[in-house]
């Protein structure tokens, strides 16, 4: 997997969970202190999130970072 299909699959991951927790991009972006194209950019895999920045959003979803990256066998 190249880093463009990485960083796609990590977006669609996170959008995965935030639609599971019924919130928004706004709602999401609101309660992390972040913009809602911040959130937007991610999803779409427009940008290589730093390690702090994947935290707050696990904080923000109430999750714990690993399951972010958790595989779905």
């Amino acid at each position: 997997m190249d880093k463009i299909e990485l960083l796609k699959s990590l977006g669609e991951r996170i959008k995965e969970i935030r639609l599971a927790k019924g919130l928004t991009q706004t709602e999401l972006a609101h309660k992390i202190g972040k913009d809602h194209p911040s959130i937007n950019r991610l999803e779409k895999g427009k940008i290589n999130p730093s390690y702090f920045f994947l935290c707050e959003i696990a904080d923000g979803l109430e999750i714990s970072i690993n399951d972010i990256f958790e595989s779905k066998i």
